[in-house]
């Protein structure tokens, strides 16, 4: 039922009490293109930092409406803190952080977050 996922060099662990999702978001944003990102969105109660919170830190760009959490040792940006549109606590994880995740089976739902 739950899943978990790690920055490059494991200094930053999490889990996330649900299933793995079978579709990501990829959107074209100047951040997330750049990045690669392939993003599943989940209420903040379901995510658990398991492990690092002494080795993130954070950027934000744009409206500053996402906390995107790195790894300081390798760089690596596995998930992002923020609100979802109805103003809940939510979290973005970076699929491509997850091993049990194969990206090539997950069904992609482009966004266009250049507009935004």
């Amino acid at each position: 039922m739950a899943y978990a996922g790690s920055c490059h060099c494991g200094a930053v662990a999490f889990r996330v009490e649900a299933e793995l999702p079978a579709e990501a978001i990829s959107c074209n944003c100047s951040h997330c293109r750049r990045k690669g990102f392939l993003l599943a969105f989940h209420p903040a109660d379901q995510f658990a930092l398991t492990a690092g919170e002494e080795s993130l830190v954070t950027y934000m760009f744009n409206q500053h409406k996402l906390r995107h959490r790195f790894c300081k040792t390798c760089g690596t940006q596995a998930f992002a803190e923020g609100q979802g549109p109805s103003g809940a606590e939510m979290r973005a994880v970076n699929l491509r952080c997850v091993p049990d995740c194969d990206p090539d089976a997950l069904t992609i739902r482009k966004i266009n977050g250049a507009s935004f």
